[in-house]
């Protein structure tokens, strides 16, 4: 029997039983300032090097409940590119993922937060505003979906995989159009 894929944004609900649960988004978004009481950024290349080996997926940052996910067990991948630091987790099946699921399907949870250790940072004033500039993390904790983010910019969302489907043989089709001027051109 055919397992189904269906994929979540940072966060889709499971629909049936052999359906995967996926999410993607970003939790850390670079060059983007956001108020704490003081302003702070997260330079871009401030992860080089960080240790991320062990880093759990986390509703709100809690201890409390099961971790929905983790890169030790590589149900949670984080890759580093010029936004920031994406994630892409497939959920295993408890009612605590269902639930985080549904509500990122549904659009109440939007927003992801970030656990880290920073290793090096710079202070600036400018108008009077502190600036607090994150140069180097040395290690990431965790990886939270959030109901309440400190940085707006985040993002988790949920997809069908028909739309992934369809966005993948659009991009075949084109690429065979592609080919097939480029074999035209050569005769």
């Amino acid at each position: 029997m055919e397992k189904k894929i269906k994929e979540v944004r940072l966060s889709e609900v499971r629909a049936a039983e052999d359906e995967k649960m996926i999410i993607e988004g970003y939790a850390v978004v670079f060059d983007e300032p956001t108020d704490l009481g003081y302003i702070e950024v997260i330079d871009k290349g401030a992860l080089d090097g960080a240790d991320m080996s062990d880093v759990c997926l986390k509703y709100n940052h809690e201890d409390t409940t099961l971790i929905m996910a983790r890169t030790r067990n590589r149900s949670l991948r984080l890759t580093v590119d010029d936004h920031g630091l994406k994630i892409y987790a497939e959920l295993i099946d408890t009612q605590s993922n269902r639930d985080i699921y549904k509500s990122i399907q549904a659009g109440l949870l939007d927003k992801m937060s970030f656990a880290f250790i920073v290793e090096d940072a710079n202070w600036d004033t400018v108008d009077g505003t502190d600036i607090r500039h994150i140069k180097k993390i040395a290690k990431l904790f965790d990886v939270s979906v959030v109901d309440v983010p400190a940085y707006e910019q985040t993002e988790v969302y949920a997809r069908s995989k028909e739309a992934v489907d369809k966005e993948m043989a659009e991009y075949h089709e084109l690429k065979l159009e592609k080919e097939k001027l480029l074999m035209l051109l050569n005769l």
